[in-house]
Formats: C-alpha cells, sequence, structure tokens
C-alpha cells in the first residue's frame, strides 16, 4: 500500500520546487519531508526528485507519477466525503491582481490540491484596496495583497520589486510619457505618478485596463509604459534605467486571513507557502 500523506508532501513539494516550502505547507518540518520522500521512493522503485538545498524538481518518472498522485489524492478526498451533506469547507479568498498577476494560476493549482475536494473555493481577484476593505467587512476569509505603505497587520510574505514595463518605443522623447495602468483607486498607480510628479516628468494615462493581462498585452503591444512587479509583469523588459524614469519602491506582499479551524490554517499555509516560493 502507498502511504496517502507522503504522496500529498511529494505533490506539494513538485509544485513548491523546494523541500522547505512544502515542509512549510504541510506544518512540518524538512527532515519530515524528506524521510518520508525517500520511503516513497523506495516503496516505488525509483527517484522521484531531484533535490538540493534549494531546488526540488521531478524526475521523468517523477513527473509521469505525479498526475496519478493527483488523482489518487482526489479520491482518497473524493471517498471521505461520500456523505456529503452541503455542509463542506468554503473558502473565500481574494487576490491582489497587482500581486501576483501571471503568476496566480500556479497558485490556484497549489491550492486545489490542497484542499478537500468538497471545499467551496470562491476567488475574486481586484485591487488591493477594494480587497482589503471587503476582508474587513467580512466577506473574505482571507486575501492577499500588495502593501505600499507601512503597517503590521497580517503575515509578510516578501518583497516584489516594481518598475517600468513595456517597449521603449512607447516613448516618444519630448511628448509625456504614456502611462498603463488598472486605473484608481489602485496603489502601483498611485506610487508611480508621485514618483513622475516629483521628478518633474509629465504624463498621460493612455491605457486604463481591466487586469494584469491585459495591462501586459497592452504594454506587449507598444500602448503605454506600465508600472508593474516582478511577479505580475512576467517576461515584460524593465525600462527604468533606458528612460531615465525614477524608482519605484518595492511593495510588501501580505497575507491577511482568519484561522476559523484546521482546515482554514492548512489552506492559509500553503497559499503563504505557494507565495514566497515564486517570490
Amino acid at each position: 500500500m502507498l502511504d496517502l500523506e507522503s504522496i500529498r508532501l511529494f505533490v506539494l513539494t513538485a509544485d513548491l520546487g523546494n523541500l522547505t516550502r512544502a515542509a512549510e505547507a504541510a506544518g512540518t518540518v524538512q527532515p519530515v519531508v524528506s524521510q518520508r520522500l525517500r520511503a516513497l521512493e523506495e516503496r516505488l522503485g525509483c527517484r522521484l526528485l531531484d533535490r538540493n538545498a534549494r531546488r526540488a524538481v521531478p524526475t521523468a518518472e517523477g513527473a509521469a507519477f505525479l498526475e496519478r498522485a493527483r488523482r489518487l489524492l482526489s479520491a482518497h478526498d473524493a471517498a471521505l466525503g461520500f456523505r456529503d451533506d452541503g455542509d463542506g469547507m468554503e473558502l473565500r479568498l481574494g487576490i491582489s491582481d497587482h500581486a501576483l498577476g501571471l503568476s496566480a494560476g500556479p497558485l490556484f493549482q497549489r491550492l486545489r490540491t490542497s484542499l478537500p475536494t468538497r471545499c467551496r473555493l470562491e476567488v475574486r481577484v481586484g485591487l488591493s484596496q477594494n480587497l482589503r476593505g471587503s476582508f474587513d467587512a467580512g466577506a473574505l476569509d482571507a486575501v492577499i495583497i500588495r502593501r505600499e505603505a507601512g503597517g503590521q497587520e497580517g503575515e509578510s510574505l516578501g518583497l516584489d520589486p516594481l518598475g517600468w514595463r513595456g517597449l521603449a518605443s512607447a516613448h516618444v522623447p519630448g511628448q509625456p510619457l504614456c502611462l498603463a495602468t488598472l486605473g484608481a483607486p489602485c496603489g502601483v498607480r498611485a506610487q508611480a505618478i508621485r514618483a513622475l510628479e516629483q521628478a518633474g516628468i509629465p504624463w498621460r494615462e493612455s491605457l486604463v485596463a481591466g487586469s494584469c493581462a491585459m495591462l501586459a498585452d497592452g504594454a506587449r503591444a507598444g500602448l503605454g509604459i506600465a508600472p508593474m512587479g516582478r511577479l505580475a509583469g512576467g517576461d515584460l523588459p524593465e525600462l527604468g534605467h533606458l528612460l531615465r524614469l525614477p524608482a519605484l519602491k518595492p511593495s510588501e506582499i501580505v497575507l491577511l486571513g482568519r484561522q476559523r479551524d484546521a482546515a482554514m490554517a492548512t489552506a492559509l499555509r500553503v497559499l503563504a507557502a505557494g507565495v514566497r516560493a515564486v517570490l
């Protein structure tokens, strides 16, 4: 028989790419994860992960086993919920688009894997300020937001540098800087405008997008220069030095959550470990 907890640790490690992050998400310590993974590899008779102090990457056999492992865990959770009476766990999650942007997909996969099948997951993506208001009002159980100013609330997950991203051809010398943003009341937009005005650089808003994906597409098309973080901007080049634009301060990525029970505590651990992994 295969040990399901060892399989769950394998999936977490493969998704997070790091033994320490997997241990954090599982609420245990790294030596325990290493021991369970070695036992699983011995039982299967193959090496599942190439791992060192910093990275853990599935081998060819590990990649082949990964999807089977996901299906096994899903079937196990479904079997536990065979008497589904509609009272399963609910997680209402808010994610700042500027906090994760194009990096949100892998986090969703990790979260879905870690949660019970019966969990009703509701995700809202928007601006940090709006999501914080919904969290304070009790409409959301947890939020991942950018914090541009100081503060002590929540769990700090790390810093994400801000930069001016897009195509150099979007700026015509002697003309106001074409700015691409998510519109007010976005904190990233506010910081960028303050920096430009303090530096005496004229600007005009050439694109107001509804999401970071659209913002990135517009910047790639040369519609404007977008102030974006490394996570949200993906592969967009940083042009601050080239265009002689003022430096932007990095933002703190913060998790706010309410640990109502053990299942919610697990979900928050997975969220924190997943964001730290991409940071």
